[in-house]
């Protein structure tokens, strides 16, 4: 593309044809469809109704019910994520040696850049091992559950979530260019949930968004914070000078985006996303900043191969990029329920506190108050008039109880329509476990569609950071926190820069019982001495032991040196006392850990643990 891709004449002209596409997306738009959908799930389901009265209008809220219970079941199951590279073969023997490696480094905490002299595919092993511990540092430091549960909500009330990934130079990562510790390494990525109200897609009518043309994303910002911006941009004075407010917030989302204080002075920035291929076909991702009028920051190489986004979708509109809601089908139902109920509270009210009438002749009409206990001082009794004419009550209708019934079945159905059935939701008497659990597995699978559709979006996040990671990181150390604590991981971003890193995405669904059938297993498996001690600890579930892996290496450091004393005994030596091994030699070499382990003993301890690699004290 040439420069004008990222005039702002040229960007805000994209971003008016997106906006023109999106108020025409659905029955009402999908900006005024999104602000009924939020408002329908927080409870304003009588937003702009017009009573008349004090009537009391009641709000019986089925959506956020629904809403709360999908979006909880979700995002319940645990999930990993796994790296690869493609062509590097993943055999058994090299995810054994890139264990080994990645519990070597462990134990030595921080590694030399060089520290790695393994063949190239066993490094990539490694690598791609520690990238799937990393992920898990990452996502903790930027809090990804709490955005994964923002795009949910936005998913679930506009159809779509998304999630922007961008580099952030501020970020103190307290690690160090050199050995001496004088350069500090700043930089990181970071996340933040955009609405999709403010993303914009070159091609609306393109589901993939890694195949998009471009990507706008729309946001407010102060003068005064984009003035800075341009100047640290080197923008010339005219640019920063065209920086003026402006009161385009109709097409943002959520009603309070309307109600910005004058005095913030805010204007719509555009960050723009696009592609272009070089002569060898490789792709790069550019964008530009601009407001109308001016240019924050002109195009730049993102280094990225992929669009920095993640995006969501609630439900798949045909041949569409953007999600569609289930609050828009449910808005109908919803409206009925609360009319109904509304209807039924008030004629229990009338049929309570009836409609009085009254004779003015007798008492007047302005001192009837229905307070109870009050004194009415009635008039005109001697002239005939009788005092039971001096108050009357207009008698309601009879309520018949089919009305109430009908409320309750069409709660009922609205909430089994929608897989969120009394089994689901936990409203029903546990004398029958076996088949409320299957109730419950039945209620769920017409969410499995959504549900895939969430941990492609986690695939897709953990694609776009790989891609960060090689591209934007060069030479550091990765601080990566599993369970045998915080290591250090020499990473080279430049060495898999050119290779294709793939995700896979391991859900933990009913993940505890899975880990104690597992657990189960391994035990009857080593009970039946079908496979060994080690064996049985290094296919653990990850977590179930406290420093597993150390555990492990002791292990080892025991069977090398059994077998150091066997070979010893083959020499034609026995055990001590008989003219053979030297104990004091095997104490001598075992590993720190368990040699400490060794010294903690008391003496009948000592020598039951070298009787068992046949030394006898």
């Amino acid at each position: 593309m040439d420069r004008k891709a990222w005039e702002p004449e040229l960007v805000f002209g994209e971003y008016e044809s997106g906006r023109n596409f999106k108020a025409g997306l659905g029955r009402r738009g999908l900006y005024e469809q999104g602000k009924i959908n939020e408002r329908f799930y927080v409870g304003d389901q009588w937003h702009g109704a017009q009573c008349g009265n004090d009537r009391p209008l009641v709000r019986h809220n089925v959506i956020k019910r629904i809403g709360d219970y999908k979006m909880a079941v979700i995002s319940s199951n645990p999930v990993t994520v796994n790296y690869s590279v493609e062509g590097v073969p993943n055999t058994v023997a090299i995810r054994d040696r890139a264990r080994e490696e990645r519990d070597r480094y462990a134990g030595e905490q921080r590694m030399p850049m060089d520290a790695m002299g393994l063949p190239p595919e066993e490094e990539t092993a490694v690598t791609m091992s520690s990238l799937t511990d990393y992920f898990k540092t990452t996502a903790e430091r930027v809090k990804l559950d709490d955005l994964k549960e923002q795009a949910l909500r936005n998913a679930y009330i506009s159809g779509s979530g998304v999630l922007y990934t961008y580099w952030d130079d501020r970020i103190q990562t307290g690690l160090y260019a050199d050995e001496s510790g004088t350069t500090p390494i700043t930089g990181d990525i970071a996340c933040e949930v955009l609405d999709i109200e403010n993303v914009y897609f070159g091609d609306p009518n393109l589901y993939e968004l890694q195949e998009q043309p471009y990507i706008l994303i729309a946001q407010r910002k102060s003068v005064k914070e984009l003035r800075r911006e341009a100047r640290r941009n080197g923008r010339p004075v005219s640019d920063i000078e065209a920086i003026k407010p402006d009161r385009d917030t109709g097409h943002m989302a959520g009603d309070r985006s309307d109600d910005e204080p004058e005095e913030t002075r805010k204007a719509t920035v555009i960050t723009k996303f696009w592609k272009e291929w070089d002569k060898d076909g490789a792709c790069r991702i550019l964008a530009a900043v601009v407001v109308k009028g001016a240019t924050i920051r002109a195009k730049w190489d993102t280094k990225l191969r992929l669009y920095p986004l993640s995006v969501f979708r609630w439900e798949r509109r045909r041949n569409c990029a953007y999600g569609e809601s289930e609050i828009t089908y449910l808005i109908p139902n919803q409206i009925a329920i609360n009319r109904m109920i509304t209807a039924s509270v008030w004629a229990v009210l009338t049929l309570g506190m009836p409609i009085t009438l009254v004779n003015k002749n007798m008492i007047p009409y302005a001192t009837v108050t229905n307070d109870p206990g009050q004194i009415l001082e009635v008039e005109n009794i001697g002239t005939g008039e009788s005092i039971g004419n001096a108050l009357g009550y207009v008698n309601p209708p009879n309520f018949s109880p089919a009305f109430d019934n009908n409320i309750t079945s069409l709660i009922s159905n609205t909430l089994s329509q929608s897989g969120a059935n009394d089994a689901a939701l936990g409203d029903v008497r546990p004398d029958n476990t076996s088949a409320i659990i299957a109730v419950r597995e039945a209620a769920t699978m017409p969410m499995q569609s959504v549900q895939n559709r969430f941990y492609s979006f986690i695939e897709d996040v953990a694609r776009v950071w790989a891609d960060m990671w090689v591209s934007m990181y060069g030479k550091r150390q990765l601080k990566i926190e599993d369970e045998n604590g915080i290591w250090y991981l020499p990473f080279d971003g430049q060495k898999y820069r050119d290779l294709l890193i793939s995700t896979k995405i391991d859900v933990g669904a009913s993940t505890m019982w899975s880990e104690i059938q597992s657990v189960k297993t391994l035990d009857n498996l080593l009970a039946s001495q079908i496979i060994t001690p080690r064996q049985y600890l290094e296919r653990l579930p990850k977590g179930s032991v406290p420093n597993l892996s150390g555990l492990i290496r002791e292990m080892q450091e025991a069977e090398r040196a059994a077998e150091l004393a066997a070979q010893q005994g083959s020499m034609g030596q026995g055990p001590i006392g008989q003219g053979g091994v030297d104990a004091q030699s095997v104490i001598d070499g075992l590993s720190p850990e368990y040699r400490a382990v060794f010294d903690a003993a008391s003496p009948e301890e000592q020598a039951a643990l070298l009787a068992q690699i046949g030394v006898t004290a």
